[in-house]
Parts: C-alpha cells; structure tokens; sequence
C-alpha cells in the first residue's frame, strides 16, 4: 500500500490542534490544556509516514474541532449578550417602576394639599363677619367669646384667647391707664381699629375682626401671635 510523507501536514494539523487546545485553554481558564495542545504538535512533527488513506480522517478530526470551539466561543458570546440585555432591560424597568412610584405619590400629594385647601376655604367662608352679629348697646363675656368662636378658625380660637385673656380678659371696653391702649387687643393707639370698622369702641365684633386680621399679618396665625407673645409677653 502506497504512504506518502504527511510531515507538512502533520505540522499543520498540529498547529490547528494547539490553535484548538489555545482556544479552549482560554475558554475554560486552564493553562495545563494549552501546554498539552503544544506538546501534540511537538510529537506530531516527528511522526512516522502514515496511510494516504487516513489524511482525510485526521484532517476532518481537526476541523471538526475546530468548528466545536467555534461553537462554544459563539454560544459563550450569545449567553454574555442575552445576560448583558437582560440586566439593561432590568435596569431601564426598575427605573420606569421608580418614576412612575414617584410621580403617584407627589400626584398624591398634590390632590391632598388641594382637598384640604378646598376644605379650608370653605371652613374660611363659613365663618361669621363682623357684620354677621346685630348691635347691642353691650355685650356680656359669654356673647363675646360666642362671636369669636364663630369667626376664628377652630384650630386657632385656644390661641386667640389665650392673648385676649391676658390683655383685657374679654373686656371690649378695657382701657390701659397709662398707655391708652384700647379694647379686647389691647390696641395702641386704640384707632388702629378703625380699619375694621367706625365702630371699634362699642363693637366687639369689629374689635375681633381687627385682631384675628393683625394676628394673621402679623404672625401667619393667632397660634403663632401666642407663641410670640409667651416669650416677650406683648404681641
């Protein structure tokens, strides 16, 4: 049986086989796999005629090798970008969830802050005026405090009199010996009332009406004229 020298092509295949053995050394992370590839090709150089017969064999095994760590390299990059697509897809829906978290509950918020402003305007027009209360020729402590229940602000009436206690203690017609300071605030001068009525001397409902106005300029709130007056004891 003929045999042809295969020296040439047994270099070459032990080339391809290292270049094999290189490939899978790296996709698996052995370095003793890589020196097994050169060791073959080393032998290889040196072998002995073989059978013409079986070039086509051992020329087919090292492609097909080939072509399985081209396949494993190939499914290795597709697995990478189908976990590198993934996670951004995760990414970009958990940031949309936050968003979307985010504005429900600063919408939330807003139809809240609305609800209770409505509430408060309508809490605000249902207060009596001044003008709401018929005029006496005077007035008692109970008919005086009535009226300012219904014109201030329930969550504010303790505060506002807390300082109507202390400054006149309810008297419309309370008068300061030594400053002049008038009626139920304590006003100074006494006509700065005027601004709520030409009746600020006998009319506690426009005395009330000018102070819950001057509290609410002066310091947002009667609350907040309390508070201001505990620590300085005027206001």
């Amino acid at each position: 049986m003929s045999r042809i020298s295969v020296r040439g092509f047994a270099v070459a295949s032990a080339t391809a086989v290292t270049a094999v053995g290189s490939v899978v050394g790296v996709a698996s992370g052995s370095t003793a796999q890589n020196n097994d590839a050169e060791a073959a090709a080393t032998d290889l150089t040196f072998l002995a005629d073989i059978p013409a017969g079986q070039q086509a064999q051992v020329q087919t095994a090292s492609l097909t090798q080939q072509a399985d760590v081209q396949a494993i390299a190939a499914d290795a990059t597709a697995k990478k970008d189908a976990e590198e697509a993934a996670r951004k897809k995760a990414a970009e829906t958990a940031i949309a969830k936050k968003e979307q978290a985010e504005k429900a509950a600063q919408e939330a918020k807003e139809a809240k802050e609305r609800e209770e402003a409505e509430q408060k305007a309508s809490r605000d027009a249902a207060r009596a005026d001044a003008s709401t209360f018929a005029v006496q020729s005077s007035y008692s402590i109970a008919q005086i405090q009535s009226m300012a229940a219904q014109m201030v602000p329930g969550d504010q009436f303790q505060c506002f009199s807390n300082i109507v206690d202390h400054e006149s203690d309810w008297n419309y017609r309370a008068v300061n010996p030594s400053s002049g300071a008038y009626g139920l605030f304590q006003a100074l001068p006494g006509t700065k009332m005027a601004s709520a009525g030409a009746d600020w001397q006998t009319n506690p409902a426009t005395q009330i009406k000018w102070g819950l106005n001057y509290m609410n300029e002066r310091y947002g709130s009667p609350c907040g004229a309390w508070s201001f007056w505990q620590a300085n004891h005027w206001y």
